[in-house]
């Protein structure tokens, strides 16, 4: 008879932790092809060429239906992959581990696992390579992630914008058609082309559809009115001077503050030295220098604060003589905005009304509540008591409580700095709201037209659910834009909730990518759950093998400003695990690009997705 095999208590726990983790992942290798069965159908409509990714998206899907923290964790103690980076080969995985875990238990291993899968662990990296590649175009040579720049109006004008872009690392070229017109956009794509020839550089040009415009409407206007006021120190003492911009034509000095709009009889005679005199709204004289003329404007300084309104009357003056009278013309009323603090009522209302803030009666008593119009009419058919409501990229929060017909009063649950200012043409976000409105507006359709020409990817904004992607893939075709790659805009609750179905319809019409908007996804989610969030998104698009484009606030105090914040820094960082990062307009854009190659060139030799690069580190010296 022969003698029964003893086990130490040890060889005995990993006995069972093999046994308990071959049950465990073989349950889950069945239920990562029940569901694909299951969704036969749907997997069948997708391009011949999306089709082995959708598989492997299903099968990603079914996986993550479970928790799998436990089984990660044995497997960890048996030295084997935790399948925390099986995202691009799902199967693949499984079977590697599965196999591994046959031979730990000396065990025959099935004949379906010595099958290979589909997608292997080469295959899958490089899918999502080559995808990247038909809709960005190639990586440049210095980092893997390419980097897509919104181009300013001003670019349609002046060569040297778009120019400097390409030079600096610029791969994508943004264009907004929420902004400009078609004529300027041709003239931006004509400057593109210029500035290949001249650096010998490839450039993808993409276009942001408009989509409904979910916003504030105008504001009941203030006064005709310019204040211009000196800097001063904390005692008051003036350490700047104000500079007024006196000009016939105020359209050339747009970004300029305090432009006059004048006459012109002065423009003329006037020299460097010369004096403005002239009475403000309050009755006092002010008396300001000429320190430069051309021939539309004359640019005055000033320490002290002047008020100006229509029809002020000028008298320049050299030394004590009275050279020329000129006359201010129409100065355009102040924009207003409405003042909320939590508790305060606001009521929408539907239509092109002029919004207005609260009447108060002299004991501050509320006579009449705060109001402001909204430009999309469907809100009113769609809202409904309860749902919450935000403001201005989440700066004023609210819950709506009474709906009517044409309007419905919100409640001020939260504002940032305990008040603020709404202003017209800002966002308004409905995260509990599902609008019955399709995601292409009949400007988008027109503008497709224009697109199909001169684009390479078309942008879909507002997109809520398949259908809205099936109505552009139809559009596309009309436009004759089949050609175009599309990129999905994942910024509302309704499309993160609906983004497998979103993906897998898609992948009907390839090259496509995936835009993490974040910056209303994290109004409409919470700011709180943002960083999950976008790890979600970027965990699907890998599995589905679609390129993802990281959006929104990248080095957004830098473009603007200059400087970096150091939370900006490790977001550019983060942004290396994107196949491309998309930077904003700015006065410092070329600044904020040329750094942000830096950082996804330093960062290509640590992360690779989801895994630590380990290169030979400098400070391992001791």
């Amino acid at each position: 008879m022969k003698p029964q095999q003893r086990y130490t208590s040890a060889e005995l726990s990993r006995a069972i932790t093999i046994e308990r983790a071959i049950r465990s992942v073989t349950e889950l290798r069945q239920t990562a092809i029940s569901l694909e069965e299951e969704l036969a159908d749907l997997l069948q409509k997708t391009s011949p060429a999306c089709r082995e990714s959708a598989y492997n998206l299903v099968h990603y899907l079914a996986i993550r239906r479970h928790d799998l923290r436990e089984l990660q964790r044995e497997l960890i103690r048996l030295g084997l992959s935790s399948l925390g980076r099986m995202e691009a080969h799902v199967m693949a995985s499984l079977d590697a581990v599965l196999g591994t875990l046959y031979r730990l238990d000396q065990r025959p291993i099935p004949t379906d696992l010595e099958q290979e899968a589909p997608i292997t662990f080469a295959v899958g990296s490089a899918l999502l390579a080559e995808n990247a590649v038909a809709i960005l175009g190639p990586s440049p040579k210095q980092h893997n992630t390419r980097v897509m720049v919104t181009i300013p109006s001003e670019a349609a004008h002046d060569p040297k914008i778009i120019y400097n872009l390409l030079a600096q690392g610029m791969n994508v070229m943004r264009i907004n058609c929420a902004h400009d017109h078609p004529e300027a956009w041709e003239k931006m794509i004509l400057n593109l082309r210029a500035a290949q020839r001249q650096l010998g550089k490839s450039c993808r040009i993409s276009f942001d559809l408009a989509g409904p415009k979910l916003r504030t409407e105008q504001i009941e206007p203030g006064p005709e009115l310019i204040k211009c006021k000196p800097t001063r120190n904390v005692l008051g003492q003036v350490i700047k001077p104000e500079k007024i911009y006196f000009t016939s034509q105020p359209h050339t000095l747009p970004d300029k503050n305090n432009v006059i709009p004048i006459q012109g009889n002065l423009l003329e005679l006037a020299k460097v030295e010369d004096q403005i005199r002239l009475t403000d709204t309050r009755g006092s004289r002010r008396f300001l220098n000429v320190i430069e003329v051309n021939k539309t404007t004359c640019i005055c300084e000033s320490d002290k604060t002047t008020y100006l309104v229509s029809n002020t009357k000028l008298s320049l003056y050299r030394g004590k003589k009275l050279i020329a009278k000129d006359t201010v013309t129409q100065i355009s009323p102040q924009p207003q905005a409405i003042t909320l603090a939590e508790g305060d009522a606001l009521l929408i209302i539907q239509g092109e009304i002029l919004g207005k803030s609260a009447v108060l009666d002299e004991q501050g008593n509320l006579i009449q509540p705060a109001c402001i119009g909204c430009s999309l009419p469907e809100v009113f058919r769609d809202v409904k008591i309860g749902e919450r409501i935000f403001f201005d990229d989440g700066k004023i929060a609210g819950i709506i409580r009474e709906v009517f017909e044409n309007q419905f009063r919100v409640e001020i649950t939260s504002v940032v700095n305990g008040k603020n200012k709404l202003k017209s043409e800002k966002g308004i976000n409905l995260p509990d709201t599902m609008l019955n409105l399709p995601a292409l507006t009949e400007k988008d359709i027109q503008d497709l037209e224009f697109i199909a020409q001169f684009g390479d990817m078309v942008a879909l904004s507002f997109v809520q659910q398949p259908e809205d992607i099936e109505q552009l893939i139809t559009e596309l075709k009309r436009a004759g834009g089949e050609h175009l790659g599309i990129i999905l805009k994942i910024e509302n609750q309704q499309a993160f909730d609906q983004l497998p179905r979103l993906l897998l319809t898609a992948m009907q019409h390839p090259p496509l990518a995936v835009m993490v908007a974040r910056g209303d996804l994290g109004v409409e989610l919470g700011f709180e759950r943002l960083s999950e969030v976008q790890e979600e998104i970027l965990w699907l698009c890998e599995a589905a093998h679609i390129p993802v484009i990281w959006a929104t606030q990248v080095l957004e105090s830098m473009a603007k400003g200059g400087m970096p914040s150091r939370a900006e820094v490790t977001d550019a960082a983060m942004g290396s695990r994107a196949e491309c990062v998309m930077l904003n307009k700015g006065a410092y854009i070329d600044k904020a690009l040329q750094f942000l190659c830096d950082v996804l060139g330093r960062m290509q030799a640590h992360q690779d997705k989801k895994t630590s690069m380990l290169r030979k580190l400098s400070i391992s010296d001791l």
